[in-house]
């Protein structure tokens, strides 16, 4: 797991989320801890499982 500050791309508010990098790089997603709206998180991880990137958007964009 890795701790990411993450901005809701519908409210604005930043939270800190916990980031799996055990899966390799993927796409979930994730509720805002504020709004509730549904956040897609796109991971990219490294082969020795750093967190290389983590953007965030809305489900529907």
């Amino acid at each position: 797991m890795n701790l990411q500050n993450i901005q809701c791309p519908y409210c604005g508010e930043t939270f800190e989320a916990e980031v799996d990098t055990s899966g390799g790089s993927q796409e979930y997603v994730e509720d805002c801890y504020v709004c509730c709206r549904p956040i897609v998180f796109r991971t990219e991880v490294d082969v020795d499982g750093e967190l290389i990137s983590c953007e965030v958007r809305r489900e529907n964009d």
